[in-house]
């Protein structure tokens, strides 16, 4: 059997599934940037002190790969909501990413460049082969449930959270040289893993999902709606209680 029947076999309740975790996790609500904080401030911390135990950690929180996959989602159904808000959500969450990075830069670092710094500002096309590989592992994951164990390995391999981390670095201590290598990096990575990713739905007919897509992209873009009502609730009784008191 080859790779491209097999895509073709995949069972259609795990494609709708696939396609429900795409939408739903690149949502971009408070619980979608605060992960993203984190995961950015471990990852800039284990850069500053030399660590690759904690950038990969970071890796594993970071939730900066969804948005990607859900543009190549959006492009293979022809979505262009769908499109617009991944966009967005990958351009704020890189913003947020970039300047949690430089504050920490600012805040602890020394303004020496290690070696875990640096071997992230010499991109090649070694790291696009890479992020193309990835991008077709961790699509064909979320359609294999029974590989799902793999999914924190495929998700280490994309890299995509230490570059972003090594800009705002980079920014922090004024080192163009620094700041313009790991943005190519990053920028490859991205390239990578969105070909790969929407050939892989291509060939998988996600496009008779777009239904499935419209209905699940109504229900996130509610509930985000809804908590952002609560949270102005909670704000209006906080500031009432204080009135009161005063």
């Amino acid at each position: 059997m080859s790779l491209i029947t097999r895509l073709r076999t995949v069972d259609e309740k795990a494609k709708e599934k696939a396609v429900e975790t795409l939408v739903s996790e690149s949502t971009p609500d408070f619980d979608f940037f605060l992960l993203v904080v984190i995961a950015t401030v471990t990852a800039s911390f284990g850069l500053l002190i030399n660590s690759a135990a904690v950038v990969i950690g970071s890796m594993l929180l970071a939730p900066i790969l969804y948005p990607v996959l859900s543009i190549s989602l959006g492009v293979a159904i022809s979505d262009g909501p769908l499109i617009g808000r991944s966009i967005s959500t990958l351009i704020k969450a890189s913003a947020l990413g970039v300047g949690s990075s430089a504050l920490v830069a600012l805040l602890f670092g020394d303004g020496s460049l290690n070696f875990e710094i640096l071997s992230r500002t010499d991109p090649s096309l070694i790291y696009f082969a890479i992020a193309l590989l990835a991008g077709f592992a961790v699509v064909y994951t979320l359609v294999k449930p029974e590989l799902s164990a793999t999914l924190p390995g495929v998700v280490v391999s994309v890299a995509l959270l230490p570059p972003l981390a090594v800009i705002g670095v980079g920014l922090a201590y004024a080192e163009w040289t620094v700041i313009i290598g790991s943005l190519v990096l990053f920028v490859i990575n991205i390239g990578g893993i969105f070909f790969a990713s929407l050939a892989t739905l291509s060939l998988m007919s996600v496009y008779r999902k777009k239904k499935l897509v419209d209905a699940t992209l109504k229900e996130e873009n509610h509930r985000v709606e809804e908590e952002k009502k609560e949270i102005k609730k909670v704000e209006e009784q906080d500031k009432k209680e204080l009135t009161e008191k005063a």
